[in-house]
């Protein structure tokens, strides 16, 4: 493991959800989950196709309810909190498919993730102030740095369009990144990458938990999984059926028929 991650502080939790359950008309999409981060490493949720893990995402990041259960991040009861809400709070998200603004640049499409971190309002910007100016270059660097933090610095100026799937994918991450955030929830980061691709966002990640950053992934990649995570979950049917270190989750009989199924 990192040696860099071991010098870390974990004391504290982060975000800790207990008890969730989401209902959509008579499906149970997730039932009675409870879970913690560890602080500034890599917690993992995986589980088959329909297991429950995009509801889970959606509940913490506020796209949905939950209907029963609670969602505490960073000391705070957030349950239902708005997405823009949980942005300001220190929480951020990436998405499976990949959304970003098409009339943008990469630079521009960063920048647009530090607004929750200004202050100028829409008549300082249509005016033009010096503050909003001022705000605006600050903006510009800190794009800048993220950009060079997820290595594609060097086409800051390209359109996403422009931009092979896997630097897309990269730049969605910078602009996460930009919003400064404690939390860092990650959705199938490495989905359609080569294996060299798939070992850079592995890299990445460990250089985002040396930074103090807590990560909750979802990824299908198991050798993402196993080799970035520090704690991994797993959903079957909308529910919990093992939680530990990789090694300890890979050798869970639970786990093993889960993904391959009973024996006959």
């Amino acid at each position: 493991m990192n040696t860099a991650r071991n010098a870390h502080d974990d004391s504290g939790t982060l975000l800790a959800v207990s008890s969730l359950t989401k209902r959509f008309g008579g499906l149970v999409a997730l039932h009675d989950v409870s879970f913690s981060t560890i602080t500034h490493r890599v917690t993992s949720i995986v589980g088959p196709n329909g297991a429950g893990k995009t509801t889970l995402f959606n509940l913490i990041s506020g796209v949905i309810r939950p209907d029963e259960g609670k969602v505490v991040f960073n000391g705070a009861d957030v349950s239902g909190w708005q997405p823009h809400q949980l942005a300001g709070a220190g929480l951020a998200r990436t998405f499976q498919n990949v959304q970003l603004f098409p009339n943008l640049n990469a630079l521009e499409n960063v920048m647009v993730g530090r607004v929750c971190r200004t202050s100028s309002s829409v008549l300082d910007t249509l005016l033009m102030l010096p503050g909003e100016r001022r705000e605006r270059r600050a903006r510009a660097e800190r794009a800048e740095e993220m950009l060079e933090l997820v290595g594609i610095a060097d086409k800051r100026l390209s359109f996403p369009k422009e931009l092979p799937y896997g630097d897309q994918k990269r730049l969605e991450i910078a602009r996460a990144l930009a919003t400064e955030p404690k939390l860092l929830i990650l959705d199938e980061p490495t989905q359609g990458m080569v294996a060299r691709e798939a070992n850079g966002i592995v890299k990445l990640m460990g250089d985002l938990t040396a930074r103090n950053l807590t990560i909750l992934l979802i990824e299908h990649n198991m050798n993402v999984v196993m080799s970035a995570s520090d704690k991994v979950i797993v959903l079957n049917f909308g529910e919990k059926i093992a939680e530990g270190t990789p090694a300890q989750v890979r050798a869970d009989p639970h786990v093993i028929e889960a993904y391959l199924g009973a024996e006959a």
